[in-house]
């Protein structure tokens, strides 16, 4: 019961927190795009703060030495909407590949398009997603981080994974490593559900894969660093619940 009070608690003042800091942030539409994105590391940081206070979730950061500077795709585990903020702080100049559709959302999508996000049209056609090619490849050239959830959507922990096509496009067009992202989010912010729960949610910068590699090497790199590291913290998670 008491868990669910603090779930409650956190869903509340998490969604509080989106609505006052998306009217702060009304006079950056008139501030250079960096100003925007230091400040929306700072929400995420807001957010993990609160998640800490109020559910007793901490956050762990792995091989944080292993992330390049300069221009980079970002290759990630997706379990949990977390990641969509909690990435953020530890890139310099950060950019997601998200949904067309959020564009249309007023505020949110006013504030994607000032910080340069990538939309995607998932159903668009060839034209479409040359359009996006061309757009995502400006911002790595930019020496931008490109954040990528490669297989598309929310994946629950354990489940099999389904990695797209779409990160092998990018990861040819765009000529620079990629960094893949273990994570186990999952276990303590569930998609689908208002749970929230105690813990310490790791994620792990693996070693960055170079540019220039064959299509299919480099797909089943992703896949098996990503999954391989991503069981290891699901399985660890799951020790540190049972001491």
């Amino acid at each position: 019961m008491m868990l669910a009070l603090r779930s409650l608690l956190f869903n509340i003042l998490f969604y509080a927190n989106i609505l006052l800091w998306q009217i702060a942030l009304i006079p950056t539409f008139f501030m250079p795009r960096r100003v925007l994105n230091r400040c929306l590391q700072s929400w995420a940081r807001s957010n993990m703060w609160l998640m800490r206070m109020v559910v007793g979730t901490r956050v762990e950061f792995r091989g944080i030495e292993n992330i390049p500077k300069g221009g980079l795709l970002v290759a990630s585990k997706h379990q949990s909407f977390w990641e969509t903020f909690a990435l953020l702080p530890y890139f310099d100049d950060p950019a997601f590949v998200l949904k067309r559709e959020l564009n249309w959302i007023p505020l949110f999508g006013w504030y994607s398009l000032k910080a340069r996000m990538v939309p995607v049209d998932r159903g668009g056609s060839i034209t479409a997603i040359k359009a996006m090619s061309k757009k995502a490849r400006e911002t790595t050239d930019q020496g931008r981080q490109l954040i990528i959830f490669p297989e598309g959507t929310r994946r629950a922990p354990g489940a099999e994974p389904n990695y797209k096509q779409g990160v092998i496009h990018l990861y040819r067009r765009l000529g620079q490593p990629c960094l893949p992202v273990a994570l186990n989010s999952g276990q303590f912010w569930p998609r689908r559900r208002f749970m929230r729960y105690p813990g310490t949610i790791i994620v792990e910068f693996l070693p960055p894969i170079p540019p220039g590699l064959p299509p299919k090497v480099f797909f089943g790199r992703l896949q098996e660093n990503v999954e391989t590291a991503s069981n290891k913290l699901m399985e660890e998670a799951n020790r540190n619940a049972r001491i």
